[in-house]
């Protein structure tokens, strides 16, 4: 299905958005997201959590402690004036383990709706892992695997195949949960957690597919692989370990003396650190019931996974990496029609079979000319450098961290012909193969050329095709663009030319 193609008022578009506000009462944590609307490629604008607690001791004693609801409420009462400030007219509060089990969950939501003035959803586990699942389809492109979210109170596993949702279940393996009913031993938990998984036959669908982590909890664990490496880029989203390397990591729990031991820990927020072992089993037991060929990371959960719910089918089959990057450039660029025209305009360079491009590399140029101005405020002899930083680190879906490093190193040699290493991590090309750092300079030469001729203003260079004759890329330039030829525009064409390994002209027309 195609997902991505040019959208006209997009700087419209986004000016019209009306922000929309999700609070998660969750079983660890209370947190508020507030996104600039809701749309295919939300940007949350504001994000705050307060971690309560209020699943702590619901095992051992059915109900949700005192300390921790007031803890709550008083979130609850600084959420609300924030979404005033905010302008949140549509304020969705959805509650989940901890309130859906405690005794005493049905006072705390009238408890909670009476601060707030707006009703809260006590989710169902059904209903809360296919939130999950829509939130990892909010993140990624055609989305198939296993999806599980682990939160404080609870286990929320979804197979998604192709965007279908299929079987859910939920199981009571949150860390808090666990620590709980195991009087916080690791060792009691591995039969509690085989037990729960020894239920759900379908896990075996997993085997050689995807899984999708979901979960504060499961995302510090990668971070501390992403630190054990000395991983360059520091973004959770799309972050990917073979069954293997997951294992391995798992397995540092089960050997370490002393948990702060373990490479990696301290970077992890003290207060996360006491659920980390139980996350750890909770994954290597359910990695070796199911065999996946991958485990990969996502920051999309259930809170995106409602705004995905809101959205119109025509909003739901854009491709989430094209929506942010228009959204992008017409926040940021000096034309997103001008944008679109690189794309056009270099769709003739690619045309040559020599340099046959699969349909994720077209759409992964696209989204770089889209890109490829949004650092134009920038000092010139930074440009490249910010863009790298700005682009690899953006709240971006729909891309693996190869495609990040595309983007990137496309944007860098639109202003950088040259590769600098003091300038550009040697680490970050290093991840990437070298047909992905040959496309992306070619890309990025590309558009370095194209701004010779527009100047960054829409307009231009449709009337500026490119074209191969004789083995020669040849750019044709109207009469009344004649003068636009010149020792500059030359250079930067001749460079994109020796890179294609061809000869160049350039003509003028009429």
């Amino acid at each position: 299905m195609t997902r991505w193609k040019e959208v006209s008022g997009a700087n419209e578009r986004t000016a019209e958005m009306e922000p929309i506000g999700v609070i998660d009462i969750g079983s660890n944590s209370v947190r508020l997201v507030v996104y600039e609307g809701a749309v295919r490629a939300p940007t949350p604008v504001f994000n705050e959590k307060v971690l309560c607690g209020l699943g702590r001791s619901v095992a051992s004693t059915g109900s949700l402690s005192s300390e921790a609801v007031e803890r709550a409420m008083a979130a609850l009462a600084r959420f609300n004036v924030i979404a005033h400030i905010l302008s949140v007219k549509n304020l969705r509060v959805i509650a989940t383990a901890a309130v859906r089990d405690a005794q005493n969950g049905r006072e705390f939501i009238e408890r909670g709706e009476r601060v707030l003035g707006v009703s809260i959803e006590t989710l169902s586990g059904e209903k809360e892992a296919r939130l999950a699942a829509q939130g990892i389809m909010m993140g990624f492109i055609d989305a198939d695997g296993i999806a599980g979210d682990m939160g404080g109170g609870s286990l929320e596993l979804i197979d998604i195949v192709q965007d279908r949702l299929k079987e859910a279940a939920t199981a009571p393996l949150g860390g808090l949960r666990l620590i709980d009913s195991t009087g916080n031993k690791i060792e009691r938990a591995v039969d509690v957690i085989d037990s729960a998984l020894a239920n759900l036959p379908w896990l075996a669908n997993g085997k050689g597919r995807t899984f999708y982590a979901v979960g504060g909890t499961w995302r510090s664990l990668a971070k501390m692989h992403m630190d054990q490496i000395h991983y360059p880029l520091r973004v959770m989203q799309g972050y990917r370990l073979s069954t293997a390397e997951a294992l391995d990591l798992c397995e540092q729990f089960r050997k370490a003396k002393k948990p702060l031991d373990i490479p990696g820990i301290a970077g992890v927020a003290r207060a996360r650190r006491e659920v980390l072992p139980f996350g750890a089993i909770v994954l290597d037991r359910l990695l070796r019931r199911m065999q996946p060929r991958q485990v990969v990371f996502s920051v999309f959960g259930i809170r995106e996974g409602l705004i995905y719910s809101l959205l119109p089918p025509h909003e739901k089959i854009r491709d989430p990496l094209i929506s942010f990057c228009e959204d992008y450039a017409a926040l940021r660029s000096r034309s997103v029609e001008h944008a679109w025209e690189l794309c056009r305009w270099t769709d003739e360079l690619f045309a040559n079979p020599e340099f046959e491009e699969t349909a994720d590399e077209r759409r992964l140029r696209y989204a770089a000319c889209l890109l490829s101005d949004v650092g134009w405020r920038a000092h010139p002899d930074y440009r490249g450098e910010q863009s790298v930083n700005t682009i690899a680190h953006a709240g971006l879906g729909g891309v693996d961290h190869q495609g990040r490093i595309f983007l990137a190193l496309s944007v860098f040699h639109r202003h950088e012909p040259e590769d600098n290493g003091e300038q550009l991590s040697e680490r970050l090309r290093s991840l990437v193969s070298k047909r992905v750092q040959r496309r992306a300079r070619i890309v990025g030469a590309a558009i370095r050329a194209a701004h010779m001729l527009s100047i960054g203003m829409a307009g231009i260079i449709d009337q500026t095709p490119l074209s191969y004759e004789n083995g020669k890329l040849v750019l044709t330039l109207p009469r009344h663009y004649a003068a636009l030829d010149g020792e500059r525009l030359r250079r930067r064409f001749g460079t994109l030319a020796d890179l294609i390994g061809k000869k160049f002209d350039i003509r003028i027309s009429g």
